[in-house]
């Protein structure tokens, strides 16, 4: 008699205690996006988490700044949370950079903030911030600009027309771009 209640008693303060509590407010602080582009059949999908600048703007990219903490700093997610993902229903050049149909996580070395390398990574469906570069498919640099305004809410955005266009990154004062086509 005294286990039932003392376990009822438990069952009673876990029910009032999770009563209590409140769900998150607001919306996610890097809440999923995703960017897709599709010519002739063909489709191009970029699934990533954007991070938001909120008040850091001049210390998202420096060597003590928030992407710093990264483990593989300065190797970047390119996103925040889960792996930024790259999924391909055709074979595509990105770059100079041959790219099988299929899916793989995208990172981003900013090791030199005037000449960024998008890194495509065979290890799918993982934790943003577990890069191995022994699974890399392969690397290719990326064309760096400042966008013409601060840019809050990191964007992909892609591009396709007759089988050619661009993908781009950008976030904080600075914008990436590669050249993509489709075979």
């Amino acid at each position: 008699m005294k286990h039932i209640l003392i376990s009822t008693g438990l069952f009673f303060a876990a029910t009032t205690l999770f009563a209590q509590m409140k769900p998150p407010s607001g919306p996610p602080k890097s809440p999923p996006a995703t960017a897709s582009a599709t010519s002739g059949g063909k489709t191009i999908t970029i699934k990533y988490s954007s991070p938001r600048v909120r008040g850091r703007e001049g210390k998202i990219y420096t060597k003590d700044g928030l992407i710093s903490h990264d483990p593989h700093y300065p190797v970047w997610r390119a996103g925040a949370n889960a792996a930024t993902t790259l999924e391909t229903n055709t074979d595509l050049m990105i770059g100079d950079l041959n790219v099988p149909a299929g899916t793989y996580t995208l990172f981003v070395d900013i090791s030199d903030p005037s000449h960024w390398v998008l890194i495509v990574s065979k290890a799918t469906g993982e934790w943003g911030l577990a890069y191995d570069p022994s699974k890399d498919l392969g690397k290719t640099p990326m064309t760096m600009s400042k966008p013409p305004g601060l840019v809050e809410d990191l964007t992909y955005a892609l591009s396709l027309h007759g089988g050619s266009g661009k993908l781009t990154l950008a976030w904080e004062w600075v914008s990436a771009s590669v050249p993509i086509m489709v075979h």
